[in-house]
């Protein structure tokens, strides 16, 4: 009777000590990856969709990346942008992504097509990257319940410029000290909040919020305007100025986003 007693206390143990790490885990902060491949024409989009659909999607799953947004503008250009979001949950798996790619033979099959461009004739004229730190007050990317339910979906990604880096830190607290609450207070509904750390508009930080149409966005950001919290948080002395450029772009889902 005492040996099943201690081996119950010690299995109790280990589903405590289980559901604490998990619980911590989704506590923690993740890297985050904003990818943006510049397309050559509006021809290649189909192949870099099969490329991504096919190929590189699910070889990121298979380390352990389970959901990765893709987007296109709402108005695209003649020559298109692609944006991916690829969550990372430690540095060490952003570092190691790239190997575990080359070595992945189901990858390299998956992507034969999308690499067997010629010089002259490239699917995109560059890649651009930005590594991001998520916010304390809002640590994981979140999949959109609209997502979940099969609903269109209409993203809006913000970057905000610093003209310093002092300034930057001190936006990046701002969100965290007070900010955040207002927008789930106000009905937006943010993907990802993040510092950038590496990328072309530093100091920065960079947000995803979405909307289920124009009218929620619209709505949302008035109730944001609006919020009392806000009045009070915009005139702490030490915020003011620390916003030198707004960059919106409205986004939506390619058919396989996992966002």
């Amino acid at each position: 009777m005492l040996m099943r007693l201690l081996i119950v206390a010690a299995l109790s143990a280990v589903l405590l000590a289980s559901i604490g790490a998990s619980a911590a885990h989704h506590d923690e902060q993740q890297y985050l990856e904003f990818r943006t491949y510049h397309l050559s024409s509006a021809d290649e989009m189909p192949r870099v969709d099969a490329y991504l659909e096919k190929g590189l999607l699910p070889a990121l799953k298979r380390q352990g990346i389970e959901s990765v947004g893709v987007f296109t503008e709402e108005t695209p250009e003649s020559a298109p942008n692609v944006y991916l979001l690829i969550p990372y949950d430690s540095i060490g798996q952003f570092s190691e992504m790239q190997g575990k790619l080359d070595a992945d033979g189901k990858y390299q099959s998956a992507a034969a097509a999308y690499f067997s461009t010629p010089q002259k004739e490239p699917r995109y004229s560059r890649i651009d990257s930005e590594l991001m730190l998520s916010f304390k007050a809002f640590p994981r990317a979140t999949v959109p319940a609209l997502h979940k339910n099969g609903k269109p979906r209409l993203f809006e990604l913000r970057s905000y410029e610093s003209h310093s880096e002092k300034m930057g830190a001190l936006k990046v607290e701002m969100f965290n000290s007070g900010e955040v609450p207002i927008f789930l207070d106000a009905g937006i509904q943010p993907v990802f909040m993040a510092r950038v750390l590496a990328g072309p508009k530093m100091p920065n930080l960079t947000y995803m919020t979405v909307y289920s149409g124009p009218e929620q966005l619209k709505e949302g950001w008035a109730n944001f305007g609006a919020h009392p919290d806000w009045a009070k948080l915009k005139q702490v002395e030490k915020y003011k100025g620390t916003v030198s450029k707004i960059h919106k772009t409205l986004l939506v889902p390619r058919p396989y986003s996992g966002f």
